[in-house]
């Protein structure tokens, strides 16, 4: 085989929960549940990630710890501790930077490899040697010829194996399942797929393309049938990722309906997260307030800030305050969250 281009999505299995049994080894073979203070007795803390044997109970990511422990009362509930997995991510990816590949970091738990080799199933291997003896950490590996056949082999990697997807086997291995399982493709997609008959993958790669743009507009229709057609993205950014936008929210142990609190509540997280902003040396050029309320009923309001991009926290705060006004605060309020739109610098 001759070297060509490959793309590999490189995706740590059960990452957060694995970093924990790491440091608590004598945990290991039990249910395991991260999330936040690790109390399932206090409301409103959810789930970051549970081990395989918690899943194996219906224990999932953005469960409420309550019901991870009704469902799982043997399990094993932890703290999470971001600080700790943001180190043990970076020393995977430099564990993957130590070979001649581009690396693209799409997140804690993720990453694109790009490489021209002729054996990219041996370089799998090679990528979780390394990532095992250098951190202790397991990891399925996709192997594509792009980054979205990459990323769905992973998938059917986990965990810990390796599998590859290219134009070679894609329709044999996707065009009978869901749409759903399109890399991208949401509940709301998914909703309109079926709505014009298309239930899976041939389907969309097999569809008329006119109703599909005509449903979806030219970008996302095209996109659409490119990706059931096993098509996408094979560049592999290097450069590290700047944020666009930063946020802060808050859920109340109790639910707020004194105006006056959820003013406080509000500025205090709009000069919080705006210290931070300017600390980093960026300026603030939007500002949005989220509420929600008891019901789950969650609207968002922003707005450009009128003199331009700042880093005055005043200017901040009433920013968020203003559109605080926005809303009407005549139900119970169980979350309030800020978001700021930061300028790109060139």
């Amino acid at each position: 085989m001759s070297a060509r281009w490959w793309l590999l999505h490189v995706d740590l299995d059960q990452f957060v929960a694995a970093v924990e049994l790491l440091r608590r080894p004598e945990l290991r073979g039990r249910p395991v549940v991260v999330g936040g203070g690790g109390d399932p007795t206090q409301a409103r803390q959810v789930v970051a990630t549970a081990s395989y044997e918690a899943r194996a109970h219906g224990v999932h990511s953005g469960m409420p710890l309550r019901m991870a422990a009704r469902r799982c009362p043997d399990a094993v509930f932890l703290p999470s501790d971001p600080p700790a997995y943001e180190a043990a991510s970076a020393r995977v990816m430099a564990a993957l930077r130590s070979f001649p590949v581009r690396v693209e970091v799409y997140g804690w738990d993720e990453a694109f490899v790009g490489a021209e080799v002729d054996d990219p199933m041996a370089l799998a291997g090679d990528l979780q040697r390394a990532v095992f003896e250098q951190t202790g950490l397991t990891c399925a590996i996709g192997v594509g010829d792009n980054k979205s056949t990459a990323k769905i082999a992973a998938r059917f990697g986990k965990p810990g194996g390796v599998y590859q997807l290219t134009a070679d086997n894609w329709m044999a291995v996707m065009g009978g399942r869901p749409a759903a399982e399109l890399w991208g493709v949401g509940p709301k997609t998914t909703k309109k797929l079926t709505e014009l008959g298309l239930h899976t993958v041939a389907d969309v790669a097999a569809a008329d393309p006119e109703p599909l743009l005509a449903r979806f507009g030219t970008r996302v229709g095209t996109w659409l049938r490119l990706s059931a057609r096993g098509g996408g993205d094979t560049e592999v950014v290097t450069e590290p990722w700047v944020a666009r936008s930063r946020s802060r929210e808050t859920t109340f142990p109790r639910d707020l309906t004194d105006r006056d609190q959820i003013a406080v509540e509000v500025a205090a997280l709009a000069r919080e997260l705006g210290a931070g902003v300017v600390a980093d040396g960026r300026r603030v050029t939007h500002v949005a307030v989220k509420v929600r309320f008891a019901s789950f009923y969650t609207p968002t309001r922003e707005m450009k800030l009128r003199d331009g991009p700042t880093t005055d926290l005043d200017v901040i705060e009433r920013a968020a305050l203003t559109l605080l006004e926005k809303f009407r605060l005549d139900r119970p309020i169980r979350l309030l969250g800020v978001r700021t739109d930061l300028e790109m610098t060139a």
